[in-house]
């Protein structure tokens, strides 16, 4: 049996996953094959179901770790999401201590937190539920957003909650906040997210960042950011779909080949 997602990335594994907003489970298995560590399953910017959430962590299997973004930093979604049998849930924009807290609250059980306890496929229907129980805390991460510049400014308070496993970073909605929307290589964004990475770094806090090209993300990659996501299964099929049809449309500059 292979490590828990939660062990991986607390031990600084480098983890390299891809987003995935089409809520079909055939997408997902394609992926599974590609060879990625882990895929993100988005809630929140996508018309992903709960029940096809499932279908999706369903389809990964254990081949391939799955993390859920839920919507928001709500009870009834974390709950749900994490019973769904998923790696780890991201959850977005948490900006204070407090909303950190709560999140802790929801997402662990206790000692750490005060996650609602039930029968769901998490729990193998039952059949598992002692042995889910045991290792919910340990094998299944929660994963905070820092996306706002509000969040960036109480990070240290926020990395000092216990049961936080890790932060990840969402250029494209910090550069919103700071009113450079897009910019992700504005010195001034990029600046918030050394400050993100020198804070986490300090607090031995597990670090992750999405860039939709690989070139986005591999200087992150390279300096302390162990959970990368790149790329957007939409964004692949649009592509690629539009590179297929330009080669298809493409004059022939042969004149023997008519």
């Amino acid at each position: 049996m292979q490590p828990s997602f939660r062990k991986k990335l607390i031990e600084g594994e480098i983890l390299e996953g891809t987003l995935l907003t089409l809520p079909a489970p055939q997408v997902t298995e394609i992926m599974v094959h590609t060879g990625f560590d882990w895929l993100f399953i988005d809630m929140e910017h996508s018309a992903i179901t709960l029940s096809q959430a499932e279908e999706m962590v369903r389809a990964a299997g254990t081949s391939v770790y799955t993390v859920v973004r839920c919507p928001l930093n709500d009870e009834a979604w974390i709950k749900r999401c994490l019973d769904l049998g998923t790696d780890g849930i991201i959850l977005p924009r948490v900006n204070s201590k407090q909303e950190a807290e709560y999140a802790v609250r929801c997402a662990k059980y206790p000692p750490v937190g005060e996650r609602s306890v039930g029968i769901t496929r998490a729990h193998g229907y039952g059949l598992h539920f002692d042995q889910y129980m045991r290792r919910a805390n340990e094998d299944v991460a929660l994963i905070l957003q820092c996306e706002h510049i509000d969040g960036v400014r109480e990070l240290p308070n926020i990395v000092k909650t216990e049961g936080v496993d890790g932060i990840f970073v969402g250029p494209y909605d910090l550069s919103a906040s700071m009113n450079k929307t897009g910019k992700v290589d504005d010195p001034e964004v990029k600046a918030s997210i050394h400050q993100i990475r020198e804070i986490c770094i300090k607090e031995n806090i597990p670090l992750g960042i999405f860039g939709t090209r690989p070139e986005a993300v591999e200087a992150y990659r390279n300096s302390g950011f162990n959970l990368i996501a790149t790329g957007v299964d939409s964004m692949m099929l649009a592509n690629q779909a539009k590179d297929l049809i330009h080669k298809l449309k493409k004059p022939n500059s042969s004149p023997g080949n008519h």
